[in-house]
Order: C-alpha cells, then sequence, then structure tokens
C-alpha cells in the first residue's frame, strides 16, 4: 500500500511532466522524440508583399496619360479600364488569342459587348502596338460579315445575334432584296439601333 510519500512525489511527478507540455506549448518547441514536423522552404511561402503590391497597382486609378497595350495586357491590366470589367476583359484577351491583335480601336469593336460609347471612353487610355490579321482579297478586313452573302451560321458569329436574329436576317433578305446601309438592319424584326451600332464596325454590305 502507498505511503503518504508516495503519493506526494506521484503528485510531483505529474506536475512536472503537466508542467514541461505548457512550456513547450507556449515556446512552440519540437514535438515529443520521434514526432515528424515540417518548415516550408522559403520558395514556398506566399509572397504576401508581391500579391499586396499587385492588389495595389491594380486598384490605382489609371495616370491621365496612362495607356494599356490592348494588344498585349492580361486581363487583368485591362480591368484598369474604365468600364471594363473582368468578364469583358477576359472575353477582350479570348478574342485577341482566337483571332489575333486588335491594331486599332475599330479592332476591338469586334469583341461582343465594345461598342461605340465604351470606345470613346478608353480612347485616351489605350495603344496598340500588335498588326491586325490579314486582309481578304478584297481588300476588306477578314473579320467583317457581308450582310447580303452570309448565311445564317455565318451570321451566327455576330456580337448580339442569336439563331432567330440570323434566320430573321436572311429572311428579310429572301424578302425584300439586299440591304443597301447597315443601318437597314433595323426594318428586321428583333433588331433595334443599338444592335446596329454593335455591327456597324463588323460587317460591310458587299
Amino acid at each position: 500500500m502507498p505511503t503518504s510519500d508516495d503519493r506526494r512525489a506521484a503528485v510531483l511527478l505529474l506536475g512536472l511532466a503537466l508542467l514541461g507540455v505548457v512550456i513547450r506549448f507556449l515556446i512552440g518547441g519540437p514535438g515529443p522524440p520521434g514526432a515528424v514536423g515540417y518548415q516550408a522552404a522559403d520558395g514556398d511561402r506566399p509572397g504576401r508583399d508581391s500579391v499586396a503590391a499587385r492588389a495595389a497597382r491594380l486598384a490605382k486609378p489609371l495616370a491621365p496619360d496612362e495607356q494599356i497595350d490592348v494588344d498585349k495586357a492580361s486581363a487583368e491590366d485591362l480591368t484598369r479600364l474604365p468600364r471594363i470589367g473582368p468578364v469583358l476583359a477576359s472575353r477582350i484577351v479570348a478574342d485577341r488569342e482566337d483571332h489575333g491583335a486588335f491594331g486599332s480601336l475599330e479592332g476591338l469593336v469586334r469583341v461582343s459587348g465594345v461598342g461605340p460609347t465604351l470606345v470613346q471612353t478608353v480612347r485616351r487610355h489605350v495603344k496598340f502596338t500588335g498588326r491586325p490579321g490579314p486582309s481578304s482579297p478584297d481588300g476588306s478586313p477578314r473579320s467583317l460579315v457581308s450582310l447580303n452573302r452570309a448565311t445564317a451560321a455565318e451570321l451566327l458569329s455576330l456580337p448580339g445575334i442569336g439563331e432567330g436574329r440570323a434566320e430573321a436576317i436572311v429572311e428579310y433578305r429572301r424578302r425584300h432584296g439586299p440591304f443597301r446601309r447597315v443601318e437597314d438592319l433595323e426594318q428586321v424584326p428583333g433588331i433595334g439601333s443599338k444592335t446596329v451600332e454593335r455591327l456597324r464596325n463588323r460587317v460591310r454590305i458587299p
């Protein structure tokens, strides 16, 4: 049967053990013998400074004379332009990857969602260092769609033109003859002046 001295010794040992655990926890020392620890290499740690600098750069307003190269800028950089959100910026980059450089503001209008008003808004803050794609044999830009020759399937490539509107354009052309000017599109059911403005630099009459 344990004596009172034995009990006191056991309590003392238990107290020392608990004290050791507390001290190890507070100073963050190594775990028990055999425990596996992990320390991230310097290269694995996220660059908090670079992330903060990047966020500050993207949030910083454009200087009066600052310009962004639309033919080379990333989607993130394009969002710094007025009225260019993440969705439209991604759309611009995707169009550029599919069809090549824009070369000018007129080329940028080929992107769905970019119209005359937006062009005027960003005009002073953009530049184009790329060369647009090659021209067709008649000298017109290859991206232009002929209102009087295009099939319904070809018309689907135009911004704001779905299957219904494409079929309506073809049907109008069949009933009334060829279009004489882009504004004649307003005579097609379902197409208004805003759609015509979006299409103005994407279509041709011949």
